[in-house]
């Protein structure tokens, strides 16, 4: 394993793609780090953690993949300057994956479908933001056979969920912990916050190993995500608390 969960940029936000400007120092600090642990490794690295601040490059990325061809899991909660060809040439080497830790992403079909092609034994996806019917849509196509989701403290849509438990039929864990439950009607309507989860979920989920909750109003992780408004901002809490799953082979 090589945990570089520790080790953050030194960024700052800009308002154009990809949001962040990295100083070159830290680049290069982390290009080192990389080279002497990948080297030192001589290929056999299973698990590659990076910081949810840890912004990797196309060529940081690339340069891990070639050297760590027998990766299992891979936690990279950003993704800001990495591009499609970047992560798609890094899974065209991982045939071994079967765990990702990832944020939401605006276009995710391009990568789930190389995950699809390439990744046959993947079975166990986080994702670290929104899941719209979009995204959901997208893993039943692409992803049928996942195993373990994870979408805990982010907004997820109901009708997503719905697909979800529709549409994975391979699925036996599901962890919704502290999510932001939410209807969106037809326009205008406004979109409604669900406080509970109704029974048809609840029988869609019935067939599931574990299916994992908590809307609980007095739950400290449920009052952040709703004050964040479903986009946990993580820097304001305590330091390890992303490594944090319910699902215990996704916790780090």
């Amino acid at each position: 394993m090589l945990d570089l969960s520790l080790l953050k940029s030194n960024f700052i936000k800009i308002p154009l793609e990809p949001y962040v400007y990295v100083d070159g120092r830290s680049d290069r600090t982390l290009t080192r780090v990389l080279k002497i642990a990948l080297n030192l490794s001589r290929g056999n690295i299973l698990t590659l953690i990076f910081h949810y601040n840890l912004y990797v490059s196309d060529d940081q990325l690339t340069y891990a993949a070639e050297r760590c061809p027998r990766l299992k899991r891979l936690v990279m909660p950003a993704w800001n300057r990495i591009k499609k060809t970047g992560i798609c040439k890094a899974v065209h080497m991982w045939k071994d994956l079967e765990s990702l830790t990832m944020p939401s992403i605006a276009n995710p079909p391009y990568l789930m479908e190389e995950i699809g092609k390439n990744c046959k034994k993947f079975s166990e996806l986080k994702i670290m933001g929104p899941c719209d019917i979009f995204f959901a849509s997208t893993l039943v196509a692409f992803v049928p056979n996942l195993k373990v989701l994870s979408l805990r403290c982010s907004i997820l849509v109901r009708d997503a969920l719905i697909i979800l438990l529709d549409g994975l039929q391979q699925l036996e864990v599901l962890n919704i912990s502290h999510c932001l439950l939410i209807e969106v009607p037809t326009p205008p309507a406004p979109k409604k916050v669900v406080s509970q989860i109704d029974e048809l979920i609840l029988q869609k989920a019935s067939r599931l190993r574990n299916f994992i909750t908590c809307m609980n109003q007095s739950c400290i992780m449920c009052q952040r995500t709703r004050n964040d408004e479903g986009l946990i901002r993580w820097y304001k809490y305590e330091e390890e608390l992303w490594k944090v799953d319910e699902v215990k082979s996704l916790a780090i």
